[in-house]
């Protein structure tokens, strides 16, 4: 086999272009939505979507990935963006609970596929922790939050308040992932 050659960059922003709006439409309509759906938000046809993406499960499969990386970006940017580390990850987890709502419709569409989604796993929590461990250390050497919170732990507790958001239009998780959040701060409850 020869060497994939790398995408020129007009085709790097189509495929990003794509991947937003896939994603934006998965956390407005979950996994299921129609791909003319995706196509019409995109600004493109649904021939540029299979394209990119012959199955469902590839473009969910890349949106896993795209919302992954976007959220290993965003930790270091909004410390640098915030005089309060705590309010970075704040704004952090808000962006990492959109994640999650698209996260859980995968499940079901890799259920035969147990090696991908071990894989996909991986990858979650091996960009992931170390960011959400950044954001946690800097809020605590702020004086902003109690120490000894764990990364996974509190990704954890966020993707279980998730839990039936992308089925039940009636539960608002980001409300009570606000709470959870808030409920780091120091003084807000005994440690």
């Amino acid at each position: 086999m020869g060497e994939r050659k790398p995408k020129r960059a007009d085709a790097r922003r189509n495929e990003k272009t794509l991947l937003d709006a896939a994603a934006a439409v998965f956390v407005a309509s979950g996994v299921d939505a129609p791909v003319r759906e995706i196509a019409a938000k995109a600004g493109v046809g649904m021939g540029t979507i299979y394209r990119h993406f012959p199955t469902r499960a590839d473009l969910i499969i890349a949106v896993f990935r795209h919302q992954v990386d976007a959220c290993v970006a965003a930790g270091p940017a909004l410390l640098a963006a915030n005089e309060s580390p705590f309010r970075a990850l704040a704004q952090w987890v808000d962006r990492y609970v959109d994640f999650v709502v698209t996260k859980h419709g995968l499940a079901g569409v890799l259920q035969s596929d147990q090696a991908g989604t071990e894989t996909l796993h991986a990858y979650f929590v091996d960009r992931l922790v170390p960011v959400c461990a950044e954001l946690l250390d800097a809020a605590v050497a702020a004086g902003e939050i109690r120490a000894g919170v764990q990364p996974l732990e509190l990704m954890r507790g966020v993707g279980n308040l998730c839990i039936g958001a992308d089925t039940d239009p009636r539960y608002d998780a980001r409300k009570l992932v606000g709470i959870l959040v808030a409920g780091l701060r120091c003084g807000t409850m005994d440690a």
